[in-house]
């Protein structure tokens, strides 16, 4: 599966989420500790605003500051499709994955922006389904393909300290138990 596609059905994975989050959930708290059901689907819809202009090769110098704070509105629900659709024809736009992106730690093929922006749509699928009660059963191709790709990913991820300790599971558990295990979630 490439990575366009990858990214698309992540995608689909949280909007899924998204859709069936109730008026009374939005306050209410996730498997990541700093945020509530609102705060991660803000964090999502600023991934996914950023995306057009990165990969349009802006800076984040050039973005500024105006992707910060609430980008939720009163919609959170219209928020989160239109930045959702504005994302998808920005990776889908021919030759978008040969490009360099500017991230903070500096310039990155945009083919490996896009991989990290499927990681974080796909586990954080599973953080919203967790938090209001929705299935949460993810894409086991999705799960596949971000294990393979995390398998090299880790070291530099548990070195930045943006994923928790490794959750322990027995031997044979499923794959995406397996999976989300090295994020440092509990399944």
């Amino acid at each position: 599966m490439d990575v366009v596609e990858l990214h698309r059905r992540a995608v689909a994975e949280f909007g899924a989420r998204v859709a069936h989050v109730r008026d009374d959930q939005w306050a209410g708290p996730t498997p990541c500790a700093e945020w509530d059901v609102r705060a991660l689907v803000n964090h999502l819809v600023g991934e996914n605003r950023w995306t057009a202009p990165l990969l349009a090769g802006r800076t984040i110098a050039e973005v500024g500051d105006r992707l910060d704070g609430d980008l939720l509105g009163s919609d959170a629900r219209g928020a989160w499709a239109s930045a959702s659709e504005e994302a998808l024809a920005a990776v889908g736009e021919p030759g978008a994955l040969d490009r360099t992106v500017h991230l903070s730690h500096g310039p990155a093929p945009a083919s490996e922006y896009v991989t990290q922006l499927f990681v974080d749509h796909l586990v954080h699928a599973w953080d919203l389904a967790r938090a209001t009660g929705v299935s949460e059963r993810l894409d086991p191709d999705l799960v596949e393909a971000c294990a393979a790709w995390f398998a090299d990913q880790e070291p530099f991820y548990r070195e930045a300290g943006v994923i928790g300790p490794v959750v322990e599971v027995d031997e044979g558990a499923d794959p995406q138990t397996a999976l989300l295990s090295r994020f440092g979630r509990t399944a």
